[in-house]
């Protein structure tokens, strides 16, 4: 499905993304790698057992990119001329290998933009939850939107 414009948002819309992904240790270990992170808590094992989670959780910043990147197929594939910013991002729960994340967005604020005529502002609240129901992860996403072509 291409994403929406500008116009096609209103205030209070939601989104139950149909889109689901398991995470698996491949996933985590990649991201680390290709991040250059050597946390200990997302990449050895017996670390990871004497931590309060007893195993190895992963990466945060690959949750919240999961999270967002399975939304974008049903709001702004296409459509987004660019990010702006994240705010309000929190963690909840830690996910781990195996777990499978879904998300659902809620359009929080939507505004004109002041500098482009052809463009819009709109706050997209991103919720990820895993196979138990529990929010894993949460940010308000502001993305620059393109409106409908004259």
């Amino acid at each position: 499905m291409a994403g929406l414009y500008y116009e096609q948002f209103k205030v209070g819309m939601e989104f139950q993304h149909s889109l689901t992904r398991t995470v698996t240790e491949m996933d985590n270990i990649m991201f680390c790698a290709m991040t250059h992170n050597p946390q200990p808590l997302h990449l050895d094992e017996e670390f990871a057992k004497g931590t309060e989670y007893g195993q190895r959780i992963v990466n945060s910043l690959f949750t919240l990119g999961l999270v967002i990147g399975v939304t974008v197929g049903e709001t702004t594939s296409g459509t987004t001329l660019g990010n702006l910013g994240m705010t309000d991002v929190r963690f909840a729960k830690p996910v781990f290998h195996g777990d499978t994340i879904r998300a659902s967005t809620r359009v929080k604020n939507m505004r004109e933009s002041k500098s482009r005529p052809n463009a819009g502002l709109i706050e997209f609240e991103h919720f990820g939850f895993n196979q138990r129901d529990e929010e894993v992860a949460y940010c308000v996403r502001t993305g620059l939107m393109m409106k409908r072509p004259s």
